[in-house]
């Protein structure tokens, strides 16, 4: 089966203890959320670009919108937001899931400094465990993780996901080249945690 015949869906929405994970929205609310995400230097310190402006966080979120009409849907560039006002309220983050080979996918998330520490992103990494595994049928998810982001190391340990290897020169990120760390988990290795059922699924 190829990424083109996995199983997709055209608009996300999942819903944890705290937190939901939805399809962005163009409007201002949503703009100034991401930026205050993406236009912080420490938020995306280990990621690989540079800090946005909130011009450059409305063309990303045009690009989540126009990703989710494409068919087959391929890229999944989600915001990440308190489960209050049915997961209508501001996002503190973004989560994406790009799907990669044969039902493989590759993940990853950035969070709002401000509510680091709070599990949030082991909550989000379920989430997204359970919608690849589950609701696109995936095989494979991985990860690449800069080697000085302990924080998201230990995440993904917890959450079952294995060590591949060190990939050098990775990524070229402001005018320096950087290693990254792959990690990996298989269908059969994900344990659903019993208090997480129905994460990951889509609610109506």
């Amino acid at each position: 089966m190829t990424a083109e015949r996995v199983r997709t869906v055209r608009q996300v929405r999942l819903v944890g203890p705290r937190l939901a994970i939805r399809e962005f929205r163009l409007d201002p609310e949503d703009v100034l959320a991401l930026h205050a995400v993406l236009g912080d230097p420490e938020a995306v310190r280990h990621l690989g670009y540079e800090v946005c402006d909130e011009e450059e966080c409305a063309d990303q979120i045009e690009l989540s919108l126009d990703e989710a009409e494409q068919d087959p849907r391929t890229v999944y560039r989600l915001a990440v937001a308190p489960a209050e006002r049915d997961g209508g309220a501001p996002p503190i983050g973004q989560a994406v899931l790009e799907l990669e080979g044969t039902r493989a996918a590759s993940l990853g998330c950035v969070l709002r400094r401000d509510t680091w520490g709070n599990g949030y992103a082991g909550e989000v990494l379920a989430l997204l465990c359970g919608f690849g595994f589950g609701t696109l049928g995936l095989h494979r998810l991985a990860a690449r993780v800069d080697p000085e982001n302990a924080a998201s190391v230990r995440v993904l340990t917890r959450a079952g996901f294995r060590p591949e290897g060190r990939i050098r020169h990775d990524l070229l990120v402001r005018g320096a080249w950087r290693d990254s760390l792959l990690f990996s988990l298989l269908e059969d290795e994900w344990v659903r945690p019993a208090a997480a059922r129905g994460w990951g699924e889509p609610h109506p």
